[in-house]
């Protein structure tokens, strides 16, 4: 997965042609570690119809701050420069799977 910052976050979310899925952690955060092989495994699912990226809040605050990361690990999808989904308050790996499945469903819906 794709690491971006406050310098490059533009470049690549903001004017990114295609929906792209922000996953804003921390070193500290637990569960924030269970998310990347959970979007790996869930990336081949959604073929190719939203890219993954993430975002360290701690090394990169002002974007934190930006977006009002008061949870982490926080997901927010980006479609066109503008935020189309939040994910955040997560308990476990459970909630994690349930919410990116409805997000998949979400985007099939609007798709057809």
């Amino acid at each position: 997965m794709l690491s971006v910052s406050d310098q490059n976050f533009s470049r690549f979310v903001l004017e990114s042609p295609q929906p792209i899925l922000v996953h804003f952690w921390a070193p500290w955060c637990g569960l924030c570690h269970l998310i990347p092989p959970l979007l790996s495994k869930v990336q081949s699912e959604w073929e190719g119809n939203l890219q993954f990226v993430s975002v360290n809040a701690d090394d990169n605050f002002r974007l934190a701050n930006t977006y009002r990361i008061k949870n982490l690990p926080t997901l927010i999808i980006f479609a066109q420069g503008q935020i189309i989904y939040r994910i955040e308050d997560f308990r476990g790996r459970d909630d994690i799977l349930k919410s990116l499945q409805k997000i998949k469903f979400n985007q099939l819906a609007q798709s057809a």
